[in-house]
């Protein structure tokens, strides 16, 4: 219930927001409200430490439009309210599980693809970026073969290199799209 009251607490009267999943420390949402004054910025990650770290980012910046919240991903999803939409949805970095009896916990997955759909806004898009390849790969081909969604060729929207983007000697990215 207390992420419920979150939400309707923070949520524009529109219910437009643009969401990062998996917001670690918050430095790529950060930098984005910063550059989008007039769009409500949602950052969703499991671990507390990762969203106080983030959650100072945002006082010390003073950005009342930006906020963190510690949640899983899919109970994020599952309690927005009705009228709440994605207007962008970034996944930058997810952790690569790349063992494969660990691969079912990757986050680009049918499942969560099926949940992110409805609540997108026509024209939304997803963005996703990884350094480790066999990820990529795997989240491309789950995504093309999705019946809901499909990866376009747009040019990236918003460039911040994150502390995981720094690191890598070279990450690939993709754009997908609700049909």
């Amino acid at each position: 219930r207390q992420l419920v009251d979150t939400l309707e607490r923070i949520l524009p009267p529109s219910g437009e927001f643009v969401c990062e999943i998996g917001c670690g420390h918050g430095h790529f949402l950060t930098a984005y409200a910063q550059a989008r004054p007039e769009r409500v910025c949602i950052g969703v990650d499991l671990v507390s430490e990762r969203i106080g770290r983030a959650n100072k980012k945002r006082e010390r910046a003073g950005l009342r439009h930006l906020h963190f919240i510690r949640a899983d991903a899919r109970l994020f999803l599952q309690v927005l309210p009705p009228a709440a939409r994605i207007s962008d949805l970034y996944i930058l970095f997810p952790d690569p599980w790349p063992k494969l009896r660990h691969h079912k916990h990757r986050i680009i997955q049918p499942t969560l693809l099926e949940a992110i759909a409805p609540r997108m806004l026509p024209g939304a898009r997803l963005f996703f970026r990884t350094d480790y390849e066999p990820y990529f790969a795997e989240a491309r081909q789950t995504i093309v073969e999705h019946p809901r969604w499909g990866v376009t060729e747009e040019p990236w929207d918003f460039e911040y290199e994150t502390v995981f983007q720094s690191r890598a000697e070279r990450f690939h990215s993709l754009v997908a799209r609700v049909k």
